[in-house]
């Protein structure tokens, strides 16, 4: 008869993982929570900040307003942008528990490269949403103004404002992440710097074909997404160079121990041996 208990003893680490992903994720949701009922009260004027880019361009000395045409969007679009922002605002915390969670299944030299590759996917994904907010939108909005027909107003609504504004974020907050990809591509040994350099006037086709999905149907915000994704390859590929070069220089370094020859490897066996021998005839 088998022991109940054994399979008990098997189950219990898969368990013990599912309690802890559970717990994480009780503690990501919590602080995504906390983090927008903190930034409730002031949803109103951060709805405000997000409405400056077309707003210094259409509204000042105009006369003109954003308009709201579904019923209740006057509540549920500031609401909409207080959670999208405390997602934004506890990123580096969720990440921390996504790595946490899967550190202890990685070796001792993944574990080196995880975290400091969470910290800067962070930095890049920050820098793009700052990127997009302060350089593509002014160009965006002025481009559309300058190509509104005579004699029509330009009157956007605040939800759709809203769904534009953040596609565009996370449209350039993942296209700041180029460079992560790229160094672990190479770290991984997935591709070499030389083979990725040697496809570079492919990566920058793709780069245009990607700002024209995933930004609106004009050509300066593709462009604008385009040319960054470009340059962050070339940053990425720098940095894949260093990880590289790295790796060769830990692998001289090992190769340059001595080794023992194998004459003193047989003579310590012999020596080992003699040894046991002596201790046999003192024991008889």
């Amino acid at each position: 008869m088998t022991d109940p208990n054994a399979s008990n003893d098997k189950e219990m680490p898969f368990v013990q993982h599912l309690l802890e992903l559970r717990d994480r994720l009780l503690k990501m949701i919590l602080a995504i929570i906390v983090v927008m009922l903190v930034l409730m009260p002031f949803a109103g004027e951060l709805f405000s900040l997000f409405a400056e880019p077309l707003g210094e361009l259409l509204f000042e000395g105009t006369g003109n307003k954003m308009i709201v045409t579904h019923p209740v969007g006057s509540f549920f679009t500031p609401f909409k942008l207080a959670v999208v922002l405390s997602i934004f605002a506890v990123m580096p915390y969720l990440l921390y528990h996504l790595w946490a969670f899967i550190a202890p299944g990685l070796y001792q030299h993944e574990k080196s490269m995880v975290f400091p590759l969470l910290i800067s996917s962070s930095i890049l994904f920050y820098l793009g949403i700052a990127f997009a907010h302060y350089v593509v939108l002014p160009l965006v909005f002025g481009f559309m103004i300058y190509m509104t027909p005579v004699g029509v107003e330009m009157m956007t609504d605040i939800g759709l404002y809203l769904d534009f504004v953040l596609k565009l974020f996370f449209a350039f907050g993942l296209a700041f992440q180029v460079p992560i990809v790229t160094v672990v591509l190479i770290w991984m040994n997935i591709v070499t710097p030389e083979s990725l350099a040697k496809k570079r006037p492919y990566i920058i086709v793709a780069a245009f074909v990607i700002g024209m999905l995933l930004t609106p149907p004009d050509a300066i915000s593709q462009t604008l997404l385009a040319i960054p994704i470009w340059l962050l390859f070339e940053i990425g590929l720098f940095f894949g160079r260093i990880v590289v070069g790295r790796r060769a220089e830990s692998t001289e370094d090992k190769s340059n121990y001595p080794a023992v020859p194998s004459d003193i490897n047989a003579e310590m066996a012999r020596d080992a041996a003699g040894k046991d021998n002596t201790k046999g005839l003192e024991k008889k």
